[in-house]
């Protein structure tokens, strides 16, 4: 069920409604918001479902076991069997293929003709998403960082609760399950502020990564044939496209939280005014990257190891373990070691926290290095996105080698785009006013008042409205 879908639009209200007037104790909430999320999950394919129960029954009776010995060897085996099990389903599903084929193409170079057969599988929505979560429960009663949950109700509507099963945030189990411990009340302003992030989600989706879609597809379709603006601009489109798709999909999956009494933690800061790498990762998917950094880059002893070589091979390998998660594809892993590249000189120079705060705190506008580093960092991750966006290394690098050779500056393709142009500024805009503020639409009282921020919803609702696609895409992370 897409959440930019007519079946959504019944299926919130309905939910929200039963939740609040007819299921008001905690027990039968949580066994009610279970339900539903099986549901929303089923609705792509209910075979699916199998998985996520399987790794709701593995995890929740592996972190019991671990609670009754004390015995490290018995707790290191308990993890593994949640590792194995976890893991290796992502494995048989999102990576086989990729592997086997890699394989063949490898003996087949040498002469030797394997017969090895591919699966005819395809990959179930949020099962990256979904692993990772419950796996960072396991591994926390493992480091004795949190207890295990004995309430499996709890545990399997901390799994699969449905705002943010199949593209995050990846809730860790110390944030989400004592929120579904605890007894939860109605709070009036908690819902009006879920449902101006909503809102604004629904925008950044709708009316600016899906008609982005459009130009975006296109482009990479006919690259060949375009010149140096068309490309560029396609790029560009591109840059927008996954972040308002993805910022738009964490947007409405914390704001449908916060309708059922639930704060989930904040996935985007505004990344794209980053003045450096290492500001954009601490921005971008955060859930993501403080789940690398927690369970996989301080393990492999982080930042404080003695020499350098072994500190490039944490970053090293934290990106391209990251850019793998994303994908089955080399695409992905260059994107990830491009990023890797970004990242190496800051933190090795010691430079990489330098931009903790925010960007022009306290005033209008950015200084003029502030301006330049923010622009030079946005086109390192536009280079970037291109290796993410291609179908193979190879058109990467012919699309850039096409956008710097191809040289054609009319402008025609700007002004065949110039109202999308135009929702691109007003959205930098707002962000950029808000930048402080964990969503676009959390207006201060003092900053806009009441019938202000009235026309500003109406007219955003009506933006959707107009401007959606006819069928509803689907969001860009739901492959990952």
């Amino acid at each position: 069920m897409l959440f930019n879908s007519f079946e959504y639009a019944i299926f919130l209200p309905v939910v929200f409604l039963l939740y609040w007037l007819v299921f008001t104790r905690l027990k039968w909430q949580n066994l009610f918001l279970l339900a539903v999320s099986y549901l929303f999950y089923g609705w792509w394919d209910y075979r699916f479902l199998s998985l996520l129960v399987f790794s709701s029954v593995v995890d929740f009776l592996v972190a019991r076991q671990m609670s009754r010995t004390e015995i490290p060897k018995f707790r290191k085996r308990l993890l593994i069997v949640s590792l194995v099990s976890n893991l290796g389903l992502l494995g048989v599903f999102k990576y086989y293929n990729f592997f086997i084929g890699e394989l063949i193409t490898a003996f087949s170079n040498v002469g030797v003709h394997l017969n090895f057969g591919t699966l005819k599988i395809i990959l179930p929505v949020g099962i990256s998403f979904y692993t990772f979560q419950t796996l960072s429960y396991t591994i926390d009663v493992f480091r004795k960082k949190i207890k295990p949950v004995e309430d499996w109700i709890s545990f399997f509507a901390y799994v699969s609760f449905f705002p943010q099963l199949v593209a995050g945030p990846i809730e860790r189990a110390s944030q989400l399950i004592p929120q579904f411990t605890k007894s939860r009340k109605f709070s009036y302003d908690q819902a009006r502020d879920g449902m101006q992030q909503i809102l604004w989600g629904l925008f950044k989706k709708v009316v600016i990564a899906d008609n982005c879609a459009v130009f975006v597809d296109a482009t990479f379709a006919n690259y060949g044939e375009l010149g140096t603006v068309s490309l560029a601009l396609g790029a560009f489109f591109f840059a927008i496209q996954i972040y308002c798709d993805f910022s738009g999909y964490s947007d409405i999956a914390i704001g449908t939280a916060r309708l059922f009494g639930f704060n989930l933690m904040r996935n985007f800061a505004f990344p794209y005014f980053s003045r450096d790498i290492a500001e954009f990762w601490r921005r971008w998917h955060i859930s993501l990257s403080t789940w690398f950094r927690d369970y996989l880059y301080i393990p492999l002893g982080g930042s404080r190891v003695d020499r350098k070589a072994r500190l490039m091979f944490n970053v090293t390998a934290i990106f391209l373990v990251s850019g793998f998660w994303h994908g089955a594809n080399w695409t992905y892993i260059v994107w990830g070691g491009l990023h890797a590249l970004y990242f190496l000189p800051g933190i090795l120079g010691g430079k990489n926290r330098r931009h903790l705060n925010t960007v022009a705190a306290g005033k209008y506008l950015p200084t003029l290095k502030e301006f330049i580093n923010i622009v030079i960092t946005f086109i390192l991750v536009v280079i970037a996105w291109i290796f993410f966006r291609a179908e193979s290394v190879g058109q990467a690098f012919d699309y850039l080698f096409r956008m710097i050779t191809n040289l054609d500056f009319s402008l025609r393709p700007v002004q065949k785009n110039m109202i999308l142009i135009l929702g691109i500024l007003i959205l930098i805009l707002v962000e950029w006013v808000q930048r402080t503020k964990e969503h676009g639409f959390q207006f201060e009282k003092k900053f806009l008042n009441k019938p202000g921020r009235g026309i500003i919803y109406l007219t955003t609702a009506l933006a959707i409205l107009l401007l959606a696609p006819k069928n509803p895409s689907v969001f860009i992370y739901f492959q990952f």
